[in-house]
């Protein structure tokens, strides 16, 4: 274990400002799974050695949430991706590579600069009723991605023979014992373990071995495989895959497991790091679930009548071998585990930061008992109804992750609007290539909704009238976000953000900040966004129902 803390110190700042930390278990020794950093600490990192002692210290937050990202969800979306349309989606991950960084960049450095909660934040200084909105969104669609975690856990502990009940019940076990052990480090140590448990798809790639050039090929040609009929279908995989990749439970998970590690803004730059170790593993498990599962089914009677993440191992098994089809198993109960400890984390944290509970790792049970009751119930939960006889397993996990992919936009415009908040990030706001970028990515996935939408109400839809669909869309947001920024200039007076000392600042108390001011123009953004994806939202249910029925 790398302990990073010295025998000198440099001079700490002087006069540092109150922070607005909201539970004094979140400020002191950063004390990481593979080391600790003292919180009076300030030597600088000159050498090699003690830059890697600090980056081991600091590992965790990003390489957590982007491995619980490769969740139950991740696989049965994967692996249906790669058994209805080969490699040919492969492109859809290069393009979420910095869409999963931006957005995580953003919620990293809120955390670190404000050591208050993405749900705190938004009921701050957006209002009671968009807060409410926010919570309930997260809080909902958090619960149904939990039992999307246990059905993978049923579904991989049924492959290898174990039976359903007695998965599901060591499973809460290990989930449950692992957040109550009272010690943040004993915790993150074991969610460590299992995060290095997803280099088995690395394995299982090379067993299944999946033709070179139709990889290379699927990530470099973009498509849209079904033609005229079916791309409602297609267009919901590709939500479901932008939803299982960039979910908005991840958005709240790093911004309060980063204050709950107790990480300040001078280390943001090894933070950076460990957030793209995790984009990293991500990407190669996604491409290798893909593309083992296109190898595996390729030229069968499988080929576009995906069932679940079980009917993937059993054709990798008959292509591979038993032994591939385990490892794919394994990897997926690995995964299904992970998962369901950041997701039940994130809604614990969120529910905490709202209600003013003491809401950290770093406490026992008697100490935060709304924080673990909270976190028990979900788990608990969600075991329950995966118990429930004959339910379409697969089916609802694919459906999870869609609304996941709708419900984005909504969660990416507020971590927008808080990332240009001056009282809030202080010379930690967004530069004008980031707002830029991230205004893009909200403009895409409203345009992929709408897509989805207009494929649900018309069947026969053809390329060429989605192209339209989208050069319309594309006009619209190009007309709003000039609108937008030109607003934001005369907001701002031209005024430059002064970004010197930026290492050692943190957001002041809430209860010190101005209150911001909503101006009319965008109330009636935000409330035609909600409502949109209101009617989105009921038209997913719709096409799962349809897809359920022609099954």
């Amino acid at each position: 274990m790398a302990t990073v803390s010295r025998t000198v110190r440099t001079t700490a700042p002087a006069a540092p400002r109150r922070s607005a930390v909201l539970d004094d278990a979140h400020v002191g020794d950063i004390r990481g799974a593979l080391g600790t950093i003292s919180v009076d600490d300030f030597a600088p990192r000159t050498s090699l050695s003690a830059k890697l002692k600090t980056l081991l210290a600091i590992v965790g937050p990003g390489l957590i949430v982007m491995c619980g990202d490769n969740d139950a969800g991740a696989f049965s979306t994967y692996g249906q991706a790669g058994q209805d349309y080969g490699t040919r989606l492969l492109w859809t991950l290069l393009l979420l590579v910095p869409v999963l960084y931006v957005n995580q960049e953003m919620v990293l450095r809120l955390g670190a600069v404000t050591g208050v909660g993405h749900a705190r934040l938004i009921l701050e200084r957006f209002g009671k009723f968009w807060g409410a909105f926010s919570v309930i969104d997260l809080f909902i669609l958090n619960a149904l991605t939990i039992v999307t975690e246990f059905i993978g856990i049923t579904l991989a502990a049924g492959y290898l023979g174990v039976p359903k009940l007695v998965a599901v019940l060591l499973a809460v076990g290990v989930i449950i014992a692992a957040a109550f052990t009272g010690s943040f480090r004993r915790f993150e140590r074991i969610a460590v373990a299992f995060c290095a448990g997803s280099l088995l798809l690395i394995p299982l790639f090379l067993m299944v071995h999946p033709s070179g050039a139709s990889m290379a090929r699927g990530f470099v040609v973009p498509g849209l495989p079904g033609g005229s009929g079916q791309l409602a279908t297609v267009m919901l995989l590709i939500i479901g895959i932008v939803g299982t990749t960039v979910a908005p439970w991840q958005l709240f998970f790093q911004q309060s497991y980063v204050i709950d590690k107790r990480i300040t803004p001078r280390f943001m730059r090894y933070e950076k790091v460990d957030l793209w170790i995790g984009i990293v593993v991500v990407v190669l498990g996604a491409a290798a679930v893909m593309g083992a599962t296109a190898a595996a089914f390729a030229g069968t009677k499988g080929v576009g009548n995906f069932t679940d993440s079980a009917g993937i191992a059993h054709g990798i098994a008959a292509y591979a071998g038993r032994a591939a089809g385990v490892v794919f198993a394994v990897a997926l109960l690995d995964a299904s585990i992970i998962g369901a400890f950041a997701v039940s984390l994130s809604s614990a944290y969120a529910i905490g930061d709202v209600l003013g509970l003491k809401h950290s790792l770093h406490r026992g049970f008697r100490q935060a008992k709304g924080f673990y009751v909270v976190y028990a119930a979900l788990i608990g939960g969600a075991a329950a109804i995966v118990m429930i006889p004959r339910a379409p397993l697969g089916l609802m996990t694919i459906g999870v992750q869609v609304l996941a992919g709708v419900l984005l936009p909504s969660a990416t415009v507020f971590l927008l609007l808080l990332c240009n908040d001056r009282a809030v990030l202080g010379p930690w706001v967004n530069g004008r290539a980031t707002n830029l970028f991230t205004s893009g990515v909200v403009a895409v996935l409203v345009t992929l909704s709408v897509v989805l939408t207009a494929s649900v109400l018309f069947p026969a839809i053809t390329g060429r009238q989605i192209t339209q669909i989208v050069l319309v869309c594309a006009a619209a947001s190009a007309l709003a976000g000039a609108w937008t920024l030109a607003r934001a200039r005369r907001a701002l007076g031209g005024v430059p953000v002064d970004r010197t000392g930026r290492d050692n600042w943190r957001m002041p108390p809430l209860a010190m900040l101005s209150k911001p001011v909503l101006s009319t123009g965008r109330k009636l953004g935000l409330t035609a966004l909600r409502v949109y994806l209101a009617i989105a939202m009921i038209l997913v249910i719709v096409k799962i129902v349809q897809v359920a029925i022609g099954h």
